[in-house]
């Protein structure tokens, strides 16, 4: 006759082996991310984003960011956010309004896809402070050091922080200032960084991170 112990353990080892098999029918069973369109992508960025950010996401306008090799996560959050609202822009949300989900994942991965062409600095007197804030942060106003998010070449991180490398110097300065003034609302972190930040901060970080690549 079997102990109380060992029917106990044998009941215990069943049950995992059921969810053990469960889980594994369950990846089995969950179709695979689709994958994006980069011809739609295409026929999208012509007929919606190419005028004011360029066929290919290059060097346009300087109000503009270059989306070219831009993460495609964070192009497509932006967008939603766009759509959705959270973040403000009459241009962007009237634009960001009539794409569903694949849209803007096909004319994200389209962008992506494209090589960034570098930038450069324009203001040498500024350069070094710019670079000073980029690597190292103000330390005695607890601004973190833009190289632990964007990393130390401007490259960024998917989804969550943007490559700055090569950007528009004017428009990453739009940007910090829309964040410190409250504009912009769909990032807590930069919007609490750029309010310790004064303009002449803002102005060198921007312009040393069209430099960076």
């Amino acid at each position: 006759m079997k102990s109380v112990a060992s029917v106990v353990a044998s009941t215990v080892v069943s049950l995992m082996l059921v969810a053990s098999a469960s889980v594994a029918f369950a990846e089995e069973a969950k179709p695979a991310a689709k994958k994006a369109d980069l011809a739609k992508g295409e026929l999208t960025s012509k007929n919606v984003c190419a005028a004011c950010h360029t066929s290919d996401g290059s060097r346009g306008s300087p109000a503009n960011p270059i989306i070219q090799g831009q993460h495609p996560e964070y192009l497509v959050k932006q967008l939603a956010e766009f759509k959705a609202g959270k973040r403000q822009n009459a241009v962007m949300q009237g634009m960001a309004a009539a794409l569903t989900e694949d849209d803007m994942k096909n004319v994200a991965a389209f962008y992506a896809g494209k090589t960034a062409k570098p930038g450069f600095a324009k203001n040498k007197a500024t350069v070094e402070l710019g670079e000073k804030i980029y690597r190292g942060g103000i330390a005695d106003r607890n601004v973190p050091a833009c190289a632990g998010c964007h990393s130390p070449n401007g490259a960024g991180l998917p989804a969550q922080y943007p490559r700055l490398g090569g950007q528009h110097a004017d428009y990453v300065e739009a940007q910090l200032i829309a964040f410190r003034s409250g504009a912009r609302k769909n990032s807590v972190p930069m919007t609490g960084v750029a309010a310790k930040m004064n303009d002449r901060e803002i102005k060198a970080v921007a312009d040393y991170v069209a430099g960076l690549h």
